[in-house]
């Protein structure tokens, strides 16, 4: 199988760091025109950008909050008229995740997780749809996460949201389906990136011993699935979520 983007544009949002930054370089790679969206550290978005165009891949770089309706407005207008209407969405932009028992969290913090994975996909998919619908062709790739099948404590504000989007996930699945729009959702492991870098040793070494793949998953792995999901190969795959997590959950 030949996977090939060539005459799409995805959009990725959080594309600067950690997995944003992985699919939106696989994506590229593999013929996509890729917008890349950050939304506060210019220069790190700048940075990971001028890597993407390192590789001779074509894209564009927009800065926007995606949970605000007129900025994701702004965002797709400005996308169309660099490079054409988006295709792909890719919604993988997050706020902070700490670890905190439930009377550690106000609702503004559940508020924030909701904004992120439920109301940002809908503003982009809702922004993109009438392109999409017009040409019967389109791609949502969700990014959820293992925490909701392992139900992970002290964590409830994510998971609640991870799970929210993956019921949304699977009803816009069935909407769409008639106009040759696909919705699916990688949910990966524990992958460290940038943001784990603190993380407690002990903590890692735990998740690893339970890992049947016996390695950790890399970011690569997710700009892989990304791909497959955003293909037309996968023209027949809707309202599924692909586990990235080296077997973890299998069971």
């Amino acid at each position: 199988m030949t996977t090939t983007l060539e005459g799409r544009v995805a959009l990725v949002t959080g594309a600067s760091t950690g997995l944003g930054k992985a699919m939106a370089l696989a994506l590229g790679r593999n013929g996509a025109r890729v917008v890349h969206n950050f939304a506060n550290n210019v220069e790190r978005a700048e940075v990971a950008f001028a890597e993407y165009q390192a590789e001779g891949l074509e894209g564009v770089l927009i800065r926007a909050d995606v949970t605000d309706e007129a900025e994701v407005a702004r965002l797709v207008s400005e996308a169309a008229s660099a490079l054409a209407p988006i295709d792909v969405i890719v919604p993988s932009a997050t706020c902070d995740q700490p670890l905190m028992p439930i009377e550690e969290y106000d609702w503004s913090f559940y508020q924030a997780m909701l904004d992120f994975f439920i109301k940002s996909p809908y503003l982009l998919t809702r922004a993109c749809l009438a392109h999409m619908k017009e040409q019967r062709w389109g791609r949502i790739v969700n990014i959820g996460s293992e925490v909701y099948d392992r139900g992970i404590g002290n964590f409830s504000a994510y998971v609640a949201a991870k799970g929210g989007q993956r019921g949304w996930t699977r009803s816009m699945a069935t909407e769409l389906a008639p106009f040759g729009i696909t919705v699916n959702m990688i949910s990966p492991g524990w992958i460290p990136v940038e943001r784990h870098d603190k993380d407690p040793q002990e903590m890692k070494d735990e998740y690893l011993a339970g890992v049947p793949v016996g390695r950790w998953g890399k970011p690569a792995d997710i700009g892989d699935a990304c791909c497959y999901f955003a293909s037309e190969e996968a023209s027949f795959v809707t309202g599924q979520t692909l586990v990235v997590n080296g077997g973890l959950t299998v069971s």
